[in-house]
């Protein structure tokens, strides 16, 4: 018996190593390493194996360790108990070892293991029945044994540690117990992301909505190590999920500095609600601190950016600008104009990155699409022991379902906008008041705690645009006004009436909506209920 297997707190020399990978990354070096410098025993299965020989590696296939061949086209192999009782007998147990003996069961003290590229074949759309084929059984089972059995064995999961463990074997002759530690709740980690990849796909297979699981699991792969979070005491990283959501998540950074935590979220914000607005037709949102500043759609990229800044250039002063057309180099050179501290688009053309490119900072984001509204695409929310999780926001209200609840009905230039300023709401934080004229946003009231000052706050905006280009009114005569959810007292949209709004468009459903309408009528307004709340928290 190796001294070093003794105790949980001493170093695990390494005796014999079973190697199954589908990222082999690294793998022959590494092997090739154990063998010539520590004289490890190399056990290996189907592709592995393979590349290892090719290698010059000197391998027993697990069929041959076990005595028993591969089956089922290769689904059952390492599941037999000379593989698992290898991994998971207990070194200092009387007993374990008497039974180890007692079943010729010999130890494996390494397994370096990775899965089934499950998540790589979802990503690329493969049909339901490659998906299954690609779940992967026995990695799982083995990488949750050696886990659970640290103390005796050494478990690799990913290219990244090997080096690591090529160092304590070399200047320690084995591998630390902090070490085997750490390694075993990566794989715990490993597996339970994994799982969760699976669950997520066959519940979309089964048009199962995952809010109504009793149990959930949320997997991610980090893709960014964050400097800090929204501040600089919190610690950050940033995951991606197995989810096809076109954004922030999918997108490629074409240049500038690292993204931060806040960059993310924003960009995120920002592309989500620009893609409200479809392709058809160039439209812009501006996000700062995850609330649209400005937002339009024009006939060019251009336009419809200079409309949106118009809202409010002093919040879009280093703020987030998201467009739902690829980005062209006259857009690209007014975007520069000011500072801005990142771009999301679906594509940019040569002209525009070069253009981008001169302002080393500013971080170009492309999508590759637009984002589409996927069925059971879920939001998370933190809470002190646990999490919210519900269907993402994806409704988005038609003409049809607009009804007219005063006695003037709304233009159709006037339902445009209507419908435009309502698509903003959605994504203003609450209490939401969007003013909008023209199909651009000239005042947005967010994150109030009470809708008359959100109301009030917008139409300062307002008032602030026309001070700024010295007009003799208020940007909000002759505008329209949105509210997220319904006004529960009148004082909302008479505060939105005196500013010189001529239609409202609100959820309704509020116990005094008849004074509201009656107030409404009153103002000769032409007011709509969607029937529709957008609250975003």
């Amino acid at each position: 018996m190796n001294a070093g297997n003794m105790s949980d707190g001493k170093t695990l020399s390494v005796r014999r190593a079973l190697v199954s990978v589908s990222d082999k990354s690294g793998v022959v070096d590494f092997v090739q390493s154990l063998q010539k410098e520590f004289s490890v025993e190399i056990l290996s299965t189907g592709g592995t194996a393979k590349a290892l020989r090719e290698a010059g590696v000197t391998v027993k296939d697990v069929s041959e360790h076990t005595a028993a061949p591969e089956i089922f086209g290769g689904r059952v192999k390492t599941l037999h108990p000379k593989v698992h009782g290898g991994i998971l007998y207990r070194r200092d147990h009387a007993g374990d070892e008497a039974e180890r003996a007692e079943n010729h069961i010999e130890p494996i003290d390494l397994l370096i293991v990775n899965l089934y590229p499950f998540r790589e074949t979802v990503a690329r759309e493969a049909d339901f029945a490659e998906c299954v084929e690609n779940i992967d059984i026995g990695g799982p089972a083995m990488l949750r044994a050696a886990a659970k059995n640290h103390k005796d064995v050494v478990i690799l999961t990913a290219p990244d540690d090997y080096a690591l463990i090529l160092k304590e074997l070399r200047e320690k002759g084995g591998v630390s117990a902090k070490t085997r530690l750490e390694l075993a709740a990566k794989a715990f980690y490993l597996t339970a992301a994994y799982d969760a990849a699976v669950g997520e796909r066959l519940c979309q297979e089964a048009g199962i909505n995952p809010t109504a699981l009793k149990h959930i699991a949320v997997g991610g792969v980090k893709a960014i190590d964050l400097r800090y979070g929204e501040n600089p005491h919190q610690a950050a990283g940033f995951y991606k999920t197995d989810s096809l959501h076109t954004g922030a998540a999918t997108a490629r950074l074409i240049q500038g500095k690292p993204l931060s935590y806040n960059n993310i979220a924003d960009a995120d914000a920002a592309f989500e609600a620009v893609c409200e607005f479809g392709v058809e037709k160039p439209a812009c949102v501006i996000v700062k601190h995850a609330n649209p500043c400005g937002a339009a759609t024009r006939g060019t990229l251009k336009a419809a950016y200079a409309a949106a800044l118009r809202c409010d250039p002093v919040s879009a002063f280093g703020g987030i600008v998201a467009f739902n057309q690829n980005l062209d180099a006259e857009t690209a050179r007014e975007v520069t104009e000011i500072f801005t501290e990142v771009i999301i688009a679906p594509d940019a053309s040569p002209e525009a990155r070069t253009i981008i490119a001169e302002k080393k900072n500013l971080r170009l984001l492309l999508t590759g699409g637009v984002l589409e509204k996927r069925k059971n695409a879920l939001n998370f929310r933190a809470v002190g022991g646990g999490f919210l999780l519900q269907e993402a926001d994806l409704k988005s209200v038609t003409r049809e379902e607009l009804r007219v609840v005063t006695e003037r009905k709304p233009s159709d230039k006037e339902l445009a906008d209507l419908l435009f300023a309502f698509n903003v709401a959605k994504h203003v934080k609450s209490n939401a008041i969007v003013y909008a004229k023209d199909l651009a946003t000239v005042g947005i009231g967010a994150g109030q705690m009470n809708r008359l000052d959100s109301s009030r706050i917008a139409v300062m905006k307002s008032a602030e645009i026309a001070l700024r280009e010295d007009l003799d009114h208020s940007l909000s005569a002759g505008s329209v006004v949105a509210s997220d959810a319904f006004f529960p007292f009148a004082d909302g949209m008479l505060a939105a009436a005196d500013a010189g709004v001529t239609a409202v468009i609100q959820p309704g459903g509020a116990m005094r909506d008849e004074e509201v309408i009656e107030a409404a009528n009153e103002r000769k307004l032409a007011m709509i209920f969607t029937g529709v709340r957008h609250f975003r928290h």
